[in-house]
């Protein structure tokens, strides 16, 4: 087995890399795992969800660029931190293997729970290094490859923490979460109304609390053999979600609206036989 010496310098791209996958462990020792592919006809996509002008984005260089450098911030104030933790506590058990898709720094769960093993998914490095829910964690570009190099079945539980806006092949990605899912397993995705707008795509730029809901909903929708989709929703009270004039828009994007971030999940499971419409 190969050692890896990671440097905390400011982490460099290479312009034009081939999608690759690099696990860690707490011993920073790279342990690589072989892809297998599915038999089964569940996890097909049914239909595609986006259009083209749907998945472009302000800024469409390569989303590697745009996350070069560390962000040691929470994206999502405390009372939407708290609502995923206690929605974590209730549907994530303590023997679960679980991946944290598109991850940073912190990943919400529960700090008096410890997991089976928690592996992180995201694009800078240092920032999941310092994440001390990790057990190993893998950089690569969903945008650019939405395979990843494990097993079917290796995971009891899949979550997307406030990212799910900047998938631009979502229905991909969703199906191979499928694919990476126990019978049974869990896949959560989380969001509020924040953003980095150059970043999102323009379907959800240019939706509502309602809409973004719903185009999750579809994300599920399309591929054969989830669940139907469960939302939950917690808005904050005296507030509407969605926001109208320029200004409110803008500081909400930035977090400076008074009040609490509205909080909504969809969550649904890989079931033990597909769902034929």
């Amino acid at each position: 087995m190969n050692t890896f010496q990671p440097t905390l310098k400011p982490f460099k791209w290479n312009p034009n890399p081939k999608p690759t996958a690099i696990f860690f462990n707490t011993q920073n020792q790279i342990e690589p795992k072989p892809p297998q592919s599915s038999t089964s006809s569940a996890g097909k996509i049914k239909r595609t969800v986006l259009t083209k002008q749907g998945r472009t984005k302000f800024d469409i260089t390569p989303d590697r660029n745009f996350y070069t450098y560390p962000r040691f911030v929470t994206h999502v104030d405390n009372n939407f931190i708290t609502t995923l933790t206690n929605l974590y506590r209730d549907r994530l058990s303590p023997d679960f293997e679980i991946l944290d898709l598109m991850s940073s720094w912190v990943s919400h769960l529960p700090e008096n729970v410890k997991y089976k093993r928690v592996i992180g998914h995201g694009l800078n490095p240092q920032e999941l290094a310092k994440n001390p829910r990790l057990d190993y964690f893998v950089v690569k570009d969903l945008n650019q490859d939405q395979k990843f190099e494990f097993e079917s079945g290796s995971f009891d539980a899949v979550l997307c923490t406030v990212s799910v806006q900047y998938l631009e092949q979502p229905e991909k990605v969703f199906a191979e979460v499928f694919r990476l899912l126990r019978p049974g397993g869990v896949f959560i995705v989380s969001f509020s109304n924040r953003m980095f707008y150059e970043k999102a795509i323009g379907a959800w730029r240019e939706g509502t609390g309602f809409g973004r809901v719903q185009l999750v909903v579809q994300y599920f929708q399309c591929v054969e053999g989830f669940t139907e989709p469960e939302v939950v929703r917690k808005l904050p009270d005296g507030k509407k979600p969605d926001i109208s004039s320029g200004f409110d828009w803008i500081k909400g994007v930035f977090g400076l609206l008074s009040g609490s971030d509205p909080f909504y999940a969809v969550i649904a499971y890989k079931n033990f036989k597909p769902i034929y419409e």
